[in-house]
């Protein structure tokens, strides 16, 4: 076994890329997310305003709109060309302030102040949906005080008359939505997943022989295996546990359970990963399919985590879907350490929830079987010359 890893030593000191993707490409692109999101929230984002009224009162909203930090009201003279705006991605949202709006507030009427949004965008569309009405409310609060007031009303109980019930939202989680502390760690983890999957199908698409136009595996394959999976894992672990020490030590994002639980979950997911692509390997045996096969498979990993759509809305294929993916079943634990402050029992029952993946064993071995040639073979011969070759 130490001849194997010293050969898998060899052999990645001798690939450029598959060196790139084991000691520079990670931390180039863990850096490059958080950059992306380190501004934490949305700021001036750009939102349509038709104002068809053209009245004190509409003015009025429309500086309410503009004194919101993420809202940065645009100008247009009708809702089409608002609405082509939108189309175009020129803007996020529209508001349009009706004809007549001062009239029917100060009649007692009740107008209808419209607002669209673009919910392709899922986060940025519910961020400006609960800006604007926050915005257009205070506005809206402010003119419905001064007219009780000038009605007669007791200035004690105009506050109870426009507001019987008032809420308070205390945020436990995220308190300031922040987008690195939500977004940034599930993205790096699908990220970590996706180039594991990468090192290590690399790895084995080398171990490929070609003879009589199609491709065999060699016949010590479990060795192999095994070799690559000492070597390959506590490099890629290296790179999952920088990631946790960038965002909950050096960023300093609360983290309310022990880390070293995660480290532990993220093993897990590793070899769980590592059964994922050693069956795709094994039934295609051909380099150019297995990468684009896995990269198909794990690239919308973020999507499934549950993290920006609820995984019970999800389509019952997407379920299905959901949990074929490790990292699934990694965030689960990444949260409950990371929000609840769970302890290694608990974390230690959720990463249970890969027995499943103990079924491809069998799958392993049968593929691993048929595919290499029977030793009586002749044609095994000069195969095995050739690996000896090698």
């Amino acid at each position: 076994m130490r001849q194997l890893i010293k050969r898998e030593l060899n052999s990645l000191w001798q690939s450029p890329w598959q060196l790139a993707l084991v000691s520079y490409i990670p931390l180039i692109g863990v850096l490059a997310l958080w950059w992306l999101f380190s501004a934490g929230l949305p700021r001036q984002l750009p939102v349509a305003l038709v104002d068809l009224d053209n009245s004190q009162i509409s003015r009025m909203l429309s500086r309410q709109l503009a004194a919101n930090s993420v809202i940065a009201p645009q100008s247009f003279a009708n809702e089409v060309q608002a609405i082509d705006a939108m189309r175009q991605a020129q803007v996020y949202a529209m508001v349009v302030l009706p004809h007549q709006l001062k009239k029917d507030l100060l009649t007692g009427h009740h107008p209808t102040i419209e607002i669209r949004y673009n919910s392709q965008f899922l986060l940025v569309g519910k961020l400006l949906s609960s800006q604007l009405q926050l915005s257009l409310a205070q506005g809206l609060t402010h003119i419905g005080q001064q007219r009780l007031l000038l009605n007669g009303a007791n200035k004690a109980t105009v506050d109870v008359s426009l507001t019987p019930i008032t809420n308070q939202t205390t945020a436990l989680f995220n308190r300031n939505n922040n987008y690195v502390g939500f977004l940034v760690p599930p993205i790096l983890i699908a990220l970590w997943q996706l180039l594991s999957m990468l090192v290590f199908v690399n790895s084995l698409n080398k171990e490929l022989v070609f003879y009589q136009d199609r491709y065999y595996l060699p016949s010590n394959i479990g060795g192999l295996i095994v070799a690559k999976v000492l070597f390959y894992s506590p490099i890629m672990l290296l790179h999952s546990g920088f990631i946790l020490l960038w965002l909950y030590h050096y960023l300093g994002l609360p983290a309310a359970g022990n880390l070293l639980d995660l480290v532990l979950a993220q093993l897990a997911m590793l070899l769980a990963l590592w059964l994922l692509v050693l069956v795709i390997f094994m039934a295609m045996r051909e380099s150019a399919r297995s990468v684009s096969f896995c990269t198909a498979l794990f690239a919308p990993a973020f999507a499934f985590m549950g993290i920006t759509f609820p995984v019970n809305d999800m389509p019952l294929l997407a379920q299905w879907w959901r949990l074929v993916m490790p990292s699934s079943h990694y965030i689960d634990s990444h949260v409950s350490v990371i929000s609840y402050g769970v302890q290694l029992p608990q974390v230690l029952a959720q990463i249970g929830s890969y027995w499943g993946y103990l079924f491809l064993l069998p799958i392993i071995v049968f593929l691993a079987y048929h595919g290499k040639k029977n030793p009586h073979d002749k044609a095994n011969v000069a195969l095995a010359n050739q690996e000896a070759s090698q």
